[in-house]
């Protein structure tokens, strides 16, 4: 791990950005950022842990929603300032918002530049983000 840890680069904010991808289908799921406590517990547990930069806060993919990320593999790219992981997904839906990945808002390019909805939403955030769970 401290040999991934060295070849990394991360902001002046201590931060990485990490791009999240579908391991079956190469679905990009989300983008977050990691600090170096983030790395190792990805590496050392095979799950997602992130930093969020507006909670300020260090968390694990799922530990509200059960939305868990288990880590298939694991890249930087060529600069060492970016990772990509490839996961298996939990629960199908990676967005906080209920859709299957952070990317369900499209675009159009006719000149309209309107923008459509793509995703079908999986679950009801309010449902799930405002009930404390017991285990």
């Amino acid at each position: 791990m401290e040999e991934v840890i060295k070849c990394l680069k991360f902001d002046d904010k201590g931060l990485i950005p990490v791009i999240v991808q579908d391991y079956s289908d190469n679905i990009v799921l989300m983008v977050a950022y990691m600090n170096k406590k983030s790395v190792i517990e990805t590496l050392k547990h095979k799950k997602t842990f992130f930093w969020s930069r507006s909670r300020k806060k260090f968390w694990m993919k799922g530990e509200s929603s059960g939305n868990v990320q288990r880590v298939k593999e694991f890249y930087y790219d060529c600069d060492s300032d970016c990772i990509l992981l490839k996961v298996e997904q939990i629960g199908n839906a990676a967005c906080h918002t209920g859709y299957r990945s952070c990317f369900f808002t499209k675009v159009n390019l006719d000149g309209a530049n309107n923008k459509e909805i793509v995703g079908k939403r999986i679950f009801n955030p309010k449902e799930v983000y405002t009930t404390k769970k017991t285990k």
